[in-house]
């Protein structure tokens, strides 16, 4: 039977957390060599390395399960404290997510904001295509994600669906697709994009043509300033539904084609072997998330 002792976890999650096993030893006050020694027993126990040997080191796969067990033994063992000693003051829990710029900017922080008063949380903002990596290397409790699979460890639920829309300004509209948005008027307008991951933009665009269609770009990494961008006219991009319902009332923005849309579905996962505040977050983010369709 495999036996992986929680100093054994914590030791390989202080390397990756600090960057090298003489940060990681200063960390934990222990001299490099038992640092070594520690490496070396839990990779005979699991059979595999755990580490890649790199500057920083990196995790294998192994490696990954090590940290998220010494993540949720952190969450667990606070638990355990607040049961046994509720009487104690401690500091609250600590958690990190992972969510998308656009669920951060339009309905995910009032349901953080709800859950706030007894945990400290840190939010890591990445693509929702892309913040599966940081769950499963352990550097995240959960994420929100546009996988439905669950990574090793986690569980998975649907919050909902993000719908998309193609706008742009009316003087854009005017400049630029007067004879409409077809594939010839698309290839020439400038698109906003939000960076390098974002791919909404090219979903669409494909939709319109069976042609690769490769128009100018802006990269605008900012949820508020690459809508301020398409409101003053930089170029068309694919916004939130929900966040500009009293731009198109207003005539502030115009969708380029009538009923044109992207959706994309959103997903909680999360570490199975959670914590009480984990729980609670999760609580809060999908009551939050009764605004997608």
């Amino acid at each position: 039977m495999m036996e992986i002792t929680p100093e054994q976890a914590r030791t390989l999650a202080a390397i990756l957390t600090h960057g090298s096993f003489d940060a990681a030893a200063a960390h934990l006050s222990v001299t490099p060599s038992a640092i070594s020694q520690r490496v070396r027993a839990l990779e005979t126990a699991v059979g595999r390395p755990v580490l890649t040997r790199a500057r920083p080191p990196g995790l294998t796969e192994p490696g990954e399960a090590v940290v998220r067990f010494a993540r949720q033994l952190e969450l667990l063992s606070a638990d355990l404290a607040e049961e046994l000693q509720p009487d104690q003051p401690r500091g609250a829990t600590r958690l990190t997510l992972v969510i998308n710029s656009d669920s951060l900017h339009t309905w995910a922080l009032a349901g953080l904001a709800a859950a706030s008063d007894n945990v400290q949380l840190e939010i890591l903002r990445e693509d929702q295509e892309h913040s599966l990596d940081l769950l499963r290397a352990g550097a995240a409790a959960a994420a929100i994600t546009a996988t439905a699979q669950p990574v090793p460890g986690c569980s998975s639920s649907k919050l909902g669906t993000m719908r998309y829309l193609p706008v742009c300004a009316p003087s854009f509209t005017r400049r630029w697709f007067g004879a409409g948005a077809t594939g010839a008027t698309l290839a020439a307008a400038p698109v906003v994009v939000f960076d390098r991951k974002d791919d909404l933009q090219d979903r669409w665009l494909r939709r319109i043509s069976r042609d690769p269609l490769q128009p100018p770009r802006h990269y605008v990494p900012a949820a508020q300033e690459f809508g301020d961008a398409i409101r003053w006219g930089m170029g068309w991009g694919m916004m939130p539904e929900i966040e500009i319902g009293e731009d198109l009332l207003a005539g502030r923005l115009e969708a380029l084609a009538p009923r044109a849309h992207v959706d994309v579905a959103l997903y909680w996962q999360q570490w199975r072997r959670g914590s009480a505040a984990l729980t609670d977050v999760a609580a809060a983010v999908r009551a939050a998330a009764r605004v997608l369709r």
